[in-house]
């Protein structure tokens, strides 16, 4: 059998139409046109669906008790964390202690709990200190390199991660991490849309092509009026500290967002990791949320004390 425009052809007709009438025509090798991808560059309905599901998942424990938003940080930084080690691994063969990284970054998020700040910042040591012995085993090759990634691991996923079960540890933290949340869905939400109707002027060909000054200024201006609202009524803050708050997590949201893709684009992949429909693996969604989550945690623990 061999395979025609039409679907599959008997071999034996083939060799009739070459005995009698010359040569066949080749089959037929184009290819049916892909589907068009979206303009913003993700399966949208897929998308929202996800990132729906999370979000109750969210929402929930923060409704019923807050803690468990804990837990749900806790998975998020183990997926997390598993993915960008075989990232690594596929895209420049780089060996980082995942264990201890998995071990120490449950120690991260959750010693905040009983011990705060001063129990994650321990348990990010430890963490570090396990990962240089670790690499031991694989001798001289490559040492400084792995140990180098170890360290960029422990401190961009569980450490980052860490501050946002910070958020919720205060008797508002419901309210905090709500704050939150909603910053990052207006922030995301202004960009897409202004992006795919008006996005015109690339911020960084090179880096994302696909991310415009119009999403930008997009995101800047949903940002700064659901922070300044969320501020304003989860809060009781001024709500000119949730603006200013607002446009500070579009900042390091778009920042998270070109670390990432410089991480992928200098390892040769396109996703993190394929966990999630229509974004790729969870890191690819994590990017922007944790350094936002650092910058979240600090402002409102200094301007918007319990």
């Amino acid at each position: 059998m061999v395979s025609g425009p039409l679907g599959e052809v008997d071999d034996d007709t083939v060799e009739d139409e070459v005995t009698q009438d010359g040569p066949a025509d080749p089959p037929t090798t184009e290819k049916p046109p892909a589907a068009k991808a979206s303009k913003a560059g993700r399966n949208l309905p897929a998308a929202i669906g996800v990132g729906v599901v999370l979000g109750a998942a969210v929402l929930v424990s923060l409704l019923l008790v807050r803690h468990v938003f804990i837990g749900i940080v806790a998975v998020a930084v183990a997926v997390g964390t598993f993915e960008l080690a075989g990232a690594l691994k596929r895209g420049a063969g780089i060996n980082v202690a995942l264990i201890p990284l998995l071990v120490g970054g449950q120690a991260i998020v959750w010693l905040s709990w009983p011990f705060g700040r001063d129990g994650t910042i321990a348990a990010l040591v430890v963490t570090v200190l396990v990962c240089f012995v670790w690499r031991f085993r694989g001798g001289i090759d490559g040492y400084l390199r792995d140990v180098s990634a170890s360290m960029l691991t422990a401190v961009y996923v569980p450490l980052f991660a860490s501050f946002a079960a910070l958020l919720v540890m205060p008797h508002d933290g419901a309210q905090r991490v709500l704050c939150f949340m909603i910053l990052v869905v207006c922030s995301d939400t202004g960009g897409y849309i202004a992006g795919v109707l008006f996005g015109k002027h690339p911020m960084s060909p090179t880096i994302s092509p696909k991310k415009s000054w119009e999403g930008f200024a997009g995101s800047m201006l949903t940002g700064m009026v659901g922070g300044a609202l969320s501020v304003w009524l989860l809060l009781d803050g001024h709500w000119l500290l949730g603006a200013a708050l607002g446009a500070a997590l579009v900042l390091t949201a778009t920042v998270g967002d070109l670390i990432e893709s410089l991480i992928k684009r200098d390892l040769g992949i396109k996703d993190m990791g394929n966990l999630l429909p229509g974004h790729g693996g969870l890191m690819d969604r994590l990017d922007s949320l944790l350094p936002s989550a650092v910058v979240a945690f600090l402002l409102l623990t200094w301007f918007v004390p319990v």
